[in-house]
């Protein structure tokens, strides 16, 4: 892990060529399950359609333990991208890890901050939007008051605290484990030895890892329905 990263500067702006690479790779992975999942659909599904099926019924519990159908159906598809996108996003670093000239090229977005707390944003962001289409910006922008005036700078520090919890939760569980990943591949280069004796842990922690990374989008997942809850349902 002691590489860095491939930056590219473009009109005075600094890209990260690795970032841009591995959420399109993530993307076109999602986007392919979406289409393979869905081109022959039958009454009597198997294969992909079923464990898309699956994936949607799911999404739809963690919708209905938030709040009720009527206001979160119109956040299914939302779910089920966030899910299925930082599921893969998390998979994508654990099998291996691509380094040229010095510059770490493939590993999991979500193992850098920047995506994690960008996906924060975005999810911060779209429950206020909603908050205010569903309820009114006056009716909304009063629940800011409640139930004291005083409480406003306190539910501004909440929202801060809300996005930099969501992104760095799942960024620090996700770069952590591909820093072990890369101990113990390091190993390899200590001697046969050494490299056999790390040889289980690596299996161990890859099988834990991808337990992880699949815990990880359902908690991001289940906190976007959250906060969306609080913000557009009466009963919050």
């Amino acid at each position: 892990m002691e590489h860095e990263a491939p930056i590219h500067t473009f009109m005075g702006l600094q890209f990260n060529l690795s970032n841009v690479l591995m959420i399109t790779v993530s993307s076109v992975i999602v986007f392919l399950i979406a289409v393979l999942a869905t081109r022959a659909l039958s009454m009597k599904p198997g294969g992909m359609q079923n464990f898309l099926e699956w994936v949607v019924d799911f999404v739809k519990g963690i919708i209905n333990s938030t709040m009720d159908w009527h206001t979160g159906g119109r956040f299914l598809t939302l779910g089920l991208t966030l899910l299925m996108y930082i599921f893969v996003s998390n998979m994508l670093g654990l099998p291996f890890a691509v380094a040229f000239d010095h510059e770490l090229w493939w590993k999991s977005p979500t193992a850098d901050p920047t995506i994690t707390l960008t996906l924060a944003v975005m999810v911060v962001v779209l429950s206020h939007y909603y908050g205010v289409k569903l309820k009114g910006a006056k009716a909304y922008g009063a629940e800011f008051f409640k139930p004291f005036k005083l409480f406003f700078p306190l539910k501004l520090i909440e929202e801060f605290a809300n996005t930099l919890t969501l992104g760095l939760r799942l960024y620090g569980n996700i770069y952590a484990g591909e820093i072990l990943l890369g101990l113990l591949v390091g190993l390899a280069h200590k001697g046969i030895f050494a490299g056999i004796l790390g040889i289980f842990p690596l299996i161990v922690w890859q099988g834990f890892s991808v337990f992880v990374g699949a815990i990880q989008a359902f908690i991001f997942t289940m906190l976007t329905m959250v906060y969306l809850a609080h913000k557009v349902a009466d009963d919050h």
